[in-house]
């Protein structure tokens, strides 16, 4: 299992992802789920990977070398927009899926696999998609301005009461990482390292990208605040006036 979520902001974009693979009890590996396909000041994708590793690393090889052995054309170093660009992810991964499914389901395997998709091309806006196992897509608005895959339900309620548009970048990447914390607290299968990367709107590249360790100091404060915060929190709420009628 994994999680990984996008935030999509006036500001630009934050992103960030869990690094933990499962097979079963005794087969945990860390790979990383965060790809970043950038040319300084022209483009910057990033794609956020869930489900089958095998079917999520054949489909980034695609996007990397180009569709079902295509040319440099087929990759999303040349794809003309976002919207393009989703496109091209659920064409590769109808294109994997295509050929490696029938094997799979004759090993009892789960094909299913997830993306998000964000970033910008200069002259563009910026966008944020996410992508199904079917190869569809939607795309985040301002409603609903983040995405998630993977084990996304505990790390939800934050985002669903506190990411707004106006956000600024900081504090996205702030309630990002007490999102992914809340995870890892409920499902062992969701683990450090995070790897984070903070795109700034109209600078077409990487503005931070770092990787949280499991001993990062910043990371296991915010885990400790956040809980005590909540504790408190939960403490100072007022009693149910009609209890007192029982009790």
């Amino acid at each position: 299992m994994t999680y990984c979520l996008g935030i999509r902001l006036n500001e630009g974009l934050v992103f960030a992802a869990d690094s933990r693979t499962n097979a079963g009890v005794d087969n945990i590996s860390k790979f990383r789920k965060l790809f970043v396909f950038e040319n300084p000041g022209e483009r910057i994708i990033c794609v956020l990977t869930a489900g089958n590793l095998a079917i999520t690393q054949a489909v980034i090889s695609q996007l990397e070398e180009g569709l079902d052995g295509g040319t440099e054309d087929d990759t999303l170093y040349k794809v003309d927009s976002l919207s393009a660009a989703a496109k091209m992810v659920g064409d590769a991964l109808r294109n994997v899926r295509a050929r490696d499914e029938a094997y799979l389901k004759s090993e009892d395997a789960d094909a299913t696999s997830t993306f998000i998709i964000g970033g910008q091309i200069a002259g563009r806006r910026m966008r944020l998609f996410q992508v199904y196992s079917a190869g569809n897509y939607i795309e985040a608005t301002e409603d609903t301005p983040y995405m998630q895959i993977g084990e996304s339900k505990y790390g939800k309620p934050i985002l669903e009461r506190v990411v707004t548009p106006q956000m600024d970048l900081l504090q996205a990447a702030k309630c990002a990482l007490v999102s992914i914390d809340s995870t890892i607290r409920s499902n062992v299968a969701v683990a450090p390292p995070i790897d984070m990367l903070i795109v700034r709107a109209d600078d077409c590249k990487v503005g931070v990208e770092h990787r949280i360790m499991v001993d990062d100091s910043y990371y296991t404060n915010i885990s400790r605040l956040w809980g005590e915060g909540l504790k408190n929190l939960f403490e100072s709420l007022p009693d149910p006036h009609w209890f007192d009628d029982v009790c």
